[in-house]
């Protein structure tokens, strides 16, 4: 419990006068968020989860996106969910838009929502913020539900770009706590093992990003 305590400090830290600006910067750089929405398509009625919300950006566009679905949102800093609600609230959307502070890595959505599971959960550009991911990958997948769909997008190796701008991307995002996860895909091979399929895996833009679709068995 400490460390979730010390983490939502951290990030209301850095985010206390960031969060104001946060959307009109981060369109710059946090590239496939939108890929990741249009691929989205829950099923009619189907509940939504997105784990690290920030501001709501992604869960208000993804909400005028798929009109017949329940949206969902959790993060760790408080200063961040007053954004995600104030934008909520300004869209008109409180109805269908529901959130909660919670630790990635162990929450529970029946005592938070009051539902047992989701048929899409996706993290967007947060797990490269957490600092045990695999316990946060592994907490998402746990909250699929048979058949659903959990969705990545986060940085990526870069691998087909620059070695100066590679290098350079990692200093500037380390000043932000922000570690991009070279070894997603292998997660996401372990998981096939004993828990679904993985239907996607791409690098877009060159390697600046990574993409993942896995389904739940």
């Amino acid at each position: 419990m400490s460390d979730t305590i010390a983490m939502s400090n951290l990030m209301d830290r850095i985010y206390r006068r960031q969060r104001h600006l946060y959307d009109s910067t981060r369109k710059y750089y946090l590239l496939g968020r939108d890929r990741l929405i249009e691929r989205l398509s829950p099923p009619a009625g189907g509940r939504v989860l997105e784990i690290g919300c920030g501001t709501a950006r992604n869960l208000v566009a993804a909400a005028g996106a798929y009109p017949h679905a329940e949206f969902y949102g959790v993060d760790i800093s408080t200063e961040m969910l007053a954004s995600a609600r104030a934008k909520v609230a300004r869209e008109g959307l409180s109805p269908r838009i529901r959130l909660a502070r919670a630790d990635a890595t162990r929450f529970d959505p029946a005592l938070l929502f009051g539902v047992p599971g989701f048929s899409r959960v996706f993290l967007s550009y947060s797990l490269s913020m957490i600092p045990d991911w695999k316990a946060a990958l592994a907490q998402a997948l746990a909250w699929v539900a048979p058949g659903g769909e959990l969705h990545v997008v986060d940085f990526g190796g870069q691998e087909e770009l620059p070695r100066w701008f590679r290098h350079g991307l990692r200093i500037w995002l380390a000043q932000f706590h922000v570690d991009p996860r070279d070894g997603l895909e292998s997660e996401f091979a372990i998981f096939q093992r004993h828990a679904g399929a993985l239907l996607t895996f791409e690098r877009p833009y060159r390697g600046y990003a990574q993409y993942a679709v896995f389904r739940r068995a």
